[in-house]
């Protein structure tokens, strides 16, 4: 009776325990969102839990043909406990009395999930598993075996994305599949990246088209990285013309997790970690900035008059005294150390709950980030949502129900500091020593305008679902209808404050506004838009003997509509009241607009093989957007792609190393109509103009047409060729893939130049083509040393566009487009050097008349008469450079795993980039009193030097007029190829012997680390992601823990 007490009190605490963890996870995370106060929490008091004992398995491991299995990694699901097969395939292990399912894992074979029950022996075979690393490829509206695909597509575990510890998947996604092309410029909070698949497409919008769970949505970063199973790539034609005129920049599928029979747990996992800036580049204290601006104005007067025009050199030696004495009379400001914190914090919560049985299974996650800016007023805030429901009413008949919503909160103050921290000047102050704002440098003071200027806040809300109902009526038929509506309502308030400043020794008086300040305005927007996507797919399966069919077709619907508006008004009477209620209505300006768009889509595919031996696939999409006239409403993509197993061959069987070889050859039609919204019509805009009206002036509605439209253009088309190559070696431990492709963009809509006196704009028109050919290859190896279980994965991919005929039309500037050149390639003057003294000027050709020694030397390419004429001319002189555009872009991983201990190194890179020194980088005293960056400090041609100081220089002579120096030539051209450790992350699983006291599942706890190191070639204190006036790239630096109930 009393070991019956006992077990039922153990019993009674356990529930007791668990229910307490999960209140106080649950409470964490709404804390952290300020759902509650922060000083609710629920009290455990001491428990005595009575502690099951373990028992002992055994069983034994072998193949289809009865041959035992060494090295098989046996561990109780969701746990760390295991073990791995002797030389005989048998095992021994001690496993606790709630372990249920025993899983069984080995290189090369499928893996096996066997439930434990009340059995204490057991006998598994396990099957050989042609291509490992997932068996299931996703594909448009459908899945395909791995063996059997003849597309090129590309996939990434949802857990390798999770393990990059980002909020935004965009980023997640660089380096981790060949031919994705994955750019930053910026590491702020909430900044995404670009997307590019195999490169660039078109002039105009290159993104590729998402999808999540079958349906397009805008953004990719709308998804919680923790939400998701994988993501799939695709690539080429056979893989992406099933959606027709969306696909001709590639498209990219999103798969979230979904519950599992037999699942029933809660999953809480919290994170914690600081930003910091990777690199930042180094400026002038006081005495340096006045010393060299002094020999930049002497340079500027051609070396006549004083060395000091602007500071006196005992003003420089008596400086640092000066300044103690009267800090608000001679400052030294650090602008950088003013602005940027030393780091910036971040969080995230989140909490999983799944639960399924036979008949329903549902996987519900919430999710809150929160990362912090390195500067005051800059922070960012998400909430996600995401419930995801299969019912299964019938053995032929079942649905899905899903709802996802998202909230995005990004703070800004009015004032962005990060461009005035690259040219602000030491000796103009930025507050008094009395603590109020100073004027800064004739009124420019962006350190006051961030402080107490206002604020700049935009709040994104979204709320979507789907509802799916699939019929089976025979075998291998199966209809599915699917609805998916989604929601967008945004708003950003942009109010911006007045900011006075005084003199220091009259703090009682203002002297006047900041220029970035001189009134209080307000800006209110609302931007609305909701788009529905509806569908009906039937899908037939068969298989006689050898011959295997997949037949589907289908109809798709989408709608999206878009409406705006706008108010603003300045000078507001109050500071302190964001609002337009008060606005002035004698500065208020009202605006909106609407729009929307629609497709619809009648598509279908088959897929035959003979034997998973020899593969076909044909697919075709018949599209009609509403952007086009009815007469050119619609048009047909279709594809044709084929496989050939070679592995399978009987002259193939006496390569013992070779366990898959297959090749792949595919050719299609892919299309883009995202063009702008009604292109082949006339558009009346609406406007104000003033009028004078005797001494009055008055605001008169105005309308016009602005645009001249062209009724026949159409879509834009890409032809897409490829061929690739899928191998594996020794038991699919190792495994090779290779594409090779070509793409065809014609019809390319332009806009055609017409004259200025017509009194429109420029129409658009099909004209333009542009050709790229690319390659990728992917290698992966994976294997087990004892108890060590380890994978190596490696990527790289090139692309290069050429431009072809475009109708006569150039896109001319430092970086241009027309016939001949590659994508955005640079454009300018041949360098030759500096001149080293006044008879290289004299006997060269010269850009500028003032042109000195220290100078940049140009090359005489050509002149009106096709040679060279003596002089350097734009019209003459410049010529193609070389690309932008990243090349030989990389990426990899090295996993371990080694009992309770998990490790990843994930890496990134870039091989070859022609990269430009910008001006912000380069340039001395921007603006005429901008700060001198230290990078030059040495660097630098000089009077001041000798001979040879100057032979060996880098950078031009200190020079007011840049019409020379800082003109767009190779000479500011450098490789900007870079190596960088994406992530390094190390887990540890507390042993189940620990957890099980307290009735947990699993428990690890995990350090990350992100963007800590690059090896590069850039100027000290740029990082080679940064754009000259963009928020710092950030390492992240992060713990955390997982606790599964």
């Amino acid at each position: 009776m009393e070991k019956e007490k006992t077990v039922i009190y153990g019993l009674k605490n356990y529930r007791k325990t668990t229910l307490i963890i999960i209140l106080n996870a649950v409470i964490l995370l709404l804390n952290s969102i300020g759902a509650f106060s922060s000083s609710i929490y629920v009290e455990n008091s001491n428990l005595e839990i009575v502690q099951p004992q373990p028992r002992n398995i055994t069983g034994k491991v072998h193949d289809v043909d009865g041959t035992p299995l060494a090295g098989v990694s046996v561990i109780v699901q969701g746990t760390s406990i295991g073990t791995v097969t002797n030389i005989n395939g048998e095992f021994s292990l001690d496993i606790p009395l709630s372990a249920e399912t025993l899983q069984f894992s080995f290189i090369g074979m499928k893996t096996v999930e066997q439930l434990i029950g009340s059995e204490s022996d057991f006998s598994i075979i396990m099957e050989e598993d042609a291509i490992s690393f997932g068996e299931v490829v996703v594909i448009g509206y459908g899945s395909v075996r791995k063996k059997d695909l003849t597309g090129s597509v590309g996939s990434i575990d949802g857990i390798k994305i999770s393990e990059r510890k980002v909020t935004q998947v965009s980023s997640a996604l660089q380096g981790a599949i060949p031919g994705l092309m994955v750019t930053r410029d910026n590491g702020a909070p909430g900044a995404t990246s670009s997307i590019r698949v195999r490169g660039v497409t078109t002039i105009g919008d290159s993104n590729p088209l998402i999808l999540v769970d079958g349906m397009q949505v805008s953004d990719i970063n709308q998804i919680n990285p923790a939400d998701i199973e994988n993501i799939s790539v695709l690539k080429d034609a056979a893989s992406s013309s099933i959606y027709g005129s969306r696909a001709a920049s590639g498209v990219i599928l999103v798969t979230t997790k979904r519950a599992k029979t037999g699942e029933v747990a809660i999953e809480y996992n919290y994170e914690y970690g600081i930003e910091k800036p990777t690199e930042f580049p180094k400026y002038a204290g006081p005495e340096l900035y006045m010393t060299r601006i002094n020999e930049m104005q002497w340079n500027t007067s051609k070396n006549i008059g004083i060395e000091d025009p602007l500071y006196s050199q005992d003003l420089i030696d008596t400086y640092q005294q000066l300044n103690a004495e009267n800090p608000d009379e001679y400052p030294m400001t650090d602008w950088i150390k003013l602005v940027l914190k030393k780091h910036a914090p971040r969080q995230t919560h989140g909490l999983r709950i799944s639960a399924g049985s036979k008949m329903i299974k549902s996987l519900s996650s919430l999710s809150y980030d929160e990362v912090g800016g390195l500067f005051e007023h800059r922070n960012y805030k998400r909430f996600t949502a995401r419930i995801n429901n299969d019912i299964s009413i019938s053995d032929n008949l079942s649905a899905t129900l899903d709802f996802h919503s998202k909230r995005n909160v990004s703070e800004h103050p009015t004032t962005d500091p990060i461009s005035g921290m690259h040219i602000a000047a030491p000796i103009y102050a930025a507050v008094w020593s009395n603590g109020l704002v100073a004027s800064g440098k004739s009124s420019d003071n962006f350190y006051g305008s961030m402080m107490y200027g206002g604020f700049d806040n935009t709040w994104e809300n979204q709320y979507g679902g789907r509802v799916s109902i699939n019929y089976s009526p025979l075998q291998g038929l199966n209809f599915k209808v699917s609805v998916a509506p989604e929601v967008n309502n945004n708003k950003r308030k942009y109010f911006r404050k007045q900011v006075k400043y005084t003199n220091y020794d009259d703090p009682s008086t203002y002297l006047g506004t900041l220029n970035a300040n001189p009134n209080t305005r307000l800006v209110e927007e609302r931007f609305d838009n909701h788009h529905i996507t509806s569908n009906i797919i039937i899908d037939y399966t068969k298989s006689i003997k050898d011959h295997n069919l997949n037949v589907m077709t289908g109809y798709e619907n989408y709608y999206y509509f878009n409406e705006s508006v706008r108010g603003e008004s300045e000078q507001l009477e109050l500071s302190s009241f964001p609002y337009l209620d008060l606005a002035n209505k004698n500065y208020l300006v009202v605006g909106g607009n609407a729009f929307e768009n629609a497709y619809r889509s009648y598509f279908g595919r088959i897929m035959y093989n003979f034997k998973h031996k020899y593969l076909f696939q044909g697919n075709i999409r018949y599209d009609g957007s509403s952007r086009f006239a009815k007469a050119y409403r619609w048009g047909a993509f279709p594809s044709f792609s084929a496989g050939w197993v070679i592995s399978e061959e009987p002259f193939m069987n006496n390569i013992p190393s070779l366990s898959f070889l297959k090749f792949r050859i595919s050719y299609g039609k892919l299309g883009n109509e995202r063009i702008g919204n009604y292109p082949y019509q006339s558009l009346i805009q609406f406007s104000n103009a003033l009028f004078q009206e005797g001494d009055a002036i008055t605001s008169v509605q105005t309308a016009a047409q602005r645009s001249y439209v062209t009724e026949d253009i159409s879509w834009e088309s890409t032809g897409v060729f490829d061929v690739g190559l899928d191998a594996s070696f020794f038991d699919n431990k190792l495994q090779l893939s290779g594409d090779y492709y070509k793409k065809v963009t014609s019809d390319m809509l332009l806009e055609l130049e017409i004259p200025d006196f017509i009194g429109y704009d420029n129409p658009f028109q099909n004209t333009g083509k542009m050709y790229t050919t690319g390659w990728e290859a992917e290698l992966k190896y994976r294997n087990n040393i004892g108890k060590l279980h380890y994978s190596i994965t490696g990527n790289i991919s090139d692309s290069k566009s050429i431009m072809g005929d475009l109708g006569g039309i150039e896109f001319l500037g430092d970086q241009v487009k027309f016939k001949g050149s590659e994508f955005n390639e640079w454009y300018g003057y041949k360098s030759d050097g500096l001149h080293q003294n006044d008879e290289s000027v004299q006997n060269s050709s010269l850009l500028i008349a003032n042109t000195g020694p220290g100078d940049i030397k140009y090359v005489d390419i050509s002149g009106p008469d096709g040679v060279p004429d003596g002089i350097i001319s734009s019209a003459y002189d410049r010529v193609l450079l070389g690309g932008s555009l990243p090349r030989y872009l990389y990426g990899g991983n090295i996993s371990l795993e080694y009992g309770a201990f998990d490790f990843s190194l994930t890496f990134q890179g870039v091989g070859k980039q022609n990269v430009k020194l910008e001006d912000r980088m380069i340039k001395p005293f921007q603006t005429g009193w901008g700060n001198f960056p230290m990078l030059l400090e040495g660097n630098y041609w000089s009077t001041y030097n000798n001979e040879q100081q100057n032979q060996s220089a880098k950078y031009p002579r200190l020079f007011y007029d840049s019409a020379n120096n800082y003109v767009m030539s190779d000479y500011w051209l450098f490789n900007g190829s870079y190596f960088r450790v994406k992530n390094i992350s190390l887990g540890y699983t507390v042993p189940n012997m620990l957890t099980e006291k307290y009735r947990l599942k699993n428990l690890r706890i995990y350090a990350s680390i992100s963007d800590f190191m690059s090896i590069n070639n850039y100027p000290q204190g740029w990082d080679p992601e940064v754009s000259r006036n963009g928020y710092p790239i950030t390492a992240s630096y992060i713990i955390g823990v997982s606790v599964k109930f």
